[in-house]
């Protein structure tokens, strides 16, 4: 069943990003930050009590450690540290799930972090190693590092499309350091060829083979709502009822 993720609670002190009050009641499942990138402790647990009070699984959002650059800036980062990192936010978040009674759902990294751990085999072993500890499911991109080396460490794999972003001609994201906006019934055409066909077409034209276990829209992309409404209204077939 397909399902749809929002990255969202990225929010910090006084600052609002994101409408997660409208779009918490259109997706299956929240990847909320963790701090490192956007967040904080008032906002996780704001985050976690609305996805609560819609039935939303909560997974865990974790990034490089840079607030300044919204986790979109790349870095040179050790195996060892790069688990402790990603251990340390999951911790944070758990504690706010035990708190309010809900379970970790899944564990998605965030921004260069994913794209990282994508082709660089080291930053791939780091976040299994992570999910070794609390044992529960990994977003990321099929026909990559995501999907061979989670699974090889026996870790439940949960191939994504994005709904918000363009492919490169390799099939790779182009993650931009602040999103745009998308036509939205463009976008929702992209996600149902993706679930039907399994293909998207890139910037140069090309087509690119692509999983869809779930669609992805960000909480940033200034028409989020929209998107995520069109996409699953595109996709109602394939989507469960909310």
């Amino acid at each position: 069943m397909v399902t749809i993720n929002c990255d969202m609670g990225e929010a910090f002190s006084i600052y609002k990003l994101g409408d997660d009050e409208r779009l918490m009641p259109l997706i299956d499942v929240a990847n909320v930050a963790c701090g490192f990138h956007g967040s904080d402790f008032n906002h996780m647990r704001r985050t976690v009590r609305l996805a609560k009070q819609h039935g939303v699984k909560v997974g865990a959002h974790p990034s490089l450690p840079d607030l300044q650059g919204f986790g979109r800036r790349e870095m040179k980062i050790g195996r060892e540290e790069m688990v402790n990192c990603i251990l340390y936010q999951i911790g944070a978040l758990k504690a706010f799930l035990d708190a309010e009674g809900l379970p970790l759902n899944h564990i998605k990294p965030h921004g260069s972090l994913y794209g990282m751990a994508s082709r660089m085999e080291e930053i791939a072993e780091a976040v299994a190693d992570a999910a070794d500890v609390y044992k529960v499911p990994l977003f990321g991109m099929k026909g990559t590092l995501h999907e061979s080396i989670y699974q090889r460490r026996g870790h439940t794999f949960v191939a994504e499309y994005y709904a918000d972003l363009d492919y490169n001609p390799d099939g790779s994201l182009i993650v931009t350091r602040e999103h745009d906006a998308k036509d939205a019934t463009e976008a929702a055409s992209r996600c149902l060829r993706a679930i039907t066909d399994g293909k998207t077409r890139t910037v140069a034209g090309n087509d690119v083979p692509t999983g869809a276990d779930s669609i992805c829209v960000h909480s940033d992309t200034p028409n989020a709502v929209e998107i995520t409404q069109a996409v699953r209204k595109a996709a109602h077939s394939y989507l469960p009822a909310r």
